[in-house]
């Protein structure tokens, strides 16, 4: 099996990702998502902003270098 850098790239962002993700805590529990919680939250601070935004970054660096590995020949 040929993994070129384009693989590992995604391979590691995607682990990344799906770390960070789980790692983000908005609302209160697991039946926050199916009830409503009660609380509203309108700005992202500290902890919380740096997680989604690395979040966001991660989600762009994955999709580019799938795009990239189908893209260039390996």
């Amino acid at each position: 099996m040929d993994l070129t850098i384009y693989n590992y790239v995604t391979i590691v962002s995607m682990c990344l990702m799906t770390l960070l993700i789980l790692i983000q805590t908005r609302g209160a529990s697991l039946g926050a998502g199916i009830g409503s919680s009660g609380e509203v939250n309108t700005e992202r601070r500290g902890t919380d902003k740096t997680l989604y935004q690395l979040t966001i970054i991660l989600a762009f660096i994955f999709a580019g270098s799938l795009l990239l590995g189908i893209v260039l020949p390996a």
